[in-house]
């Protein structure tokens, strides 16, 4: 069976637009989280978020693709601009494909504009409200720029999107469908309506008077996730292509695991069955044990249950054997589709610089043998790398990367 090889990134975060200036800010134990500003949360219980910082869509793309674009479509397309142009892939349109992975597609057009049209005398929708709230545009936009005429599918797995979507798009090129495809994330789900449901269910952190302090994985005054926004995008393509037209790869897709908890729609299952049986599956499919993984990118979103489960369930697969751990989410908040992208990325620098990110706000750990790598980031040359993303439904996702060889 060919490899499956990485070619190619892209990254918008709350802390930075650009790989580099993402994975450099992470290792720096900066946090991108502060108070909302793209709308008013003056009503709001929680008032915090990870936006993306003094954006101009303008300034990344073109003005048709602006106007009929909602955020998330905008930060995938960005992301896959980036990875795109990473990689110097010349596309051979059947030949290349797209898998997109988003929870919450244009969540935050429809909610506003509904508010207008409660409020207004003439009650009219522009034409572009439907393409703009789909989620499958994001990458039919991206295809049309780049002519990819290929497979063309659009994951909507919670939070697991970003990792499914790696996931399939693997599949794909196994079976011999396409032999480059790009995978992409991206959420921006930052509307009131969406607060409010998290906030009622206790599922947000309160803490707007420190907000940079408030999305703190694995620590003890954990007291909910921060939502984040942004996008992502991978390169994949099998070796024999790569190697064809002579591309940097920048490392090895090794395995992916997706299992479901059949437990609850939105509670992990108490001993995190799903997610032990997960990470296996990733590690049978990529040939490896335990202790070959070097670092783990948690799920970890600073959720008094789900970091509980989380650690159990690496526990459990690891056993004395556990790798570093930490959570990127106390930088980024818990940026849903585009977090199951970016993530892995940031294992895949993490391999190449030989620098593990930080857990940022962890002053007091759960109690346990892990080294949950706080607040300042660790030298470590790890060969492998595994991300784990887990979402409502109990959908569990592993992503296993690896240095090429």
């Amino acid at each position: 069976m060919s490899k499956i090889v990485i070619t190619g990134m892209g990254a918008v975060t709350p802390v930075g637009i650009g790989v580099d200036n993402f994975f450099n800010n992470l290792i720096e134990g900066k946090s991108g989280i502060d108070k909302i500003r793209s709308f008013d949360t003056s009503e709001l219980a929680v008032q915090i978020a990870g936006e993306i910082k003094d954006f101009n869509p303008a300034d990344y793309l073109p003005k048709d693709v602006v106007r009929k674009t909602d955020a998330f479509m905008q930060y995938a397309y960005i992301a896959a601009e980036e990875a795109l142009k990473q990689s110097e892939l010349e596309i051979d349109p059947m030949r290349t494909g797209i898998i997109m992975g988003t929870a919450m597609s244009g969540i935050s057009t429809i909610a506003f504009t509904q508010e207008a049209l409660t409020g207004a005398s003439h009650k009219k929708v522009g034409p572009r409200f439907i393409p703009k709230i789909l989620g499958n545009i994001a990458a039919a936009n991206i295809a049309i720029a780049h002519d990819i005429q290929g497979p063309s599918f659009t994951v909507s797995t919670a939070c697991s999107s970003g990792g499914d979507a790696i996931y399939q798009a693997a599949m794909l090129l196994k079976a011999g469908k396409a032999d480059a495809m790009i995978a992409v994330g991206a959420e921006s789900a930052h509307c009131p309506i969406f607060i409010y449901s998290l906030a009622n269910a206790k599922a947000l952190s309160r803490n707007n008077e420190n907000p940079q302090k408030a999305s703190c994985p694995f620590d003890e005054s954990r007291d909910g996730f921060v939502i984040g926004e942004g996008g992502g995008a991978l390169i994949l393509e099998t070796e024999e292509h790569a190697k064809a037209r002579g591309a940097k790869i920048y490392g090895e897709l090794i395995a992916c695991g997706n299992t479901c908890d059949a437990y609850h729609v939105t509670a992990p299952h108490p001993e995190g069955k799903g997610a032990v049986a997960c990470m296996k599956q990733a590690l049978s499919e990529g040939g490896l044990q335990p202790e070959d993984i070097g670092y783990i990118n948690a799920h970890g979103t600073s959720t008094p249950k789900g970091d509980e489960v989380e650690t159990h369930a690496v526990k459990e697969v690891f056993g004395e054997k556990t790798p570093f751990v930490s959570s990127t989410k106390g930088a980024t908040g818990h940026m849903m589709g585009a977090g199951g992208i970016t993530e892995v990325i940031s294992c895949v620098k993490a391999i190449e610089t030989g620098i593990l990110p930080p857990t940022i706000n962890l002053e007091n750990p759960i109690p346990c043998s892990i080294d949950f790598i706080p607040n300042e980031a660790k030298k470590a040359e790890i060969k492998y790398a595994m991300s784990n993303a887990f979402g409502f439904g109990g959908q569990n996702s592993s992503v296993i990367v690896g240095k090429y060889e």
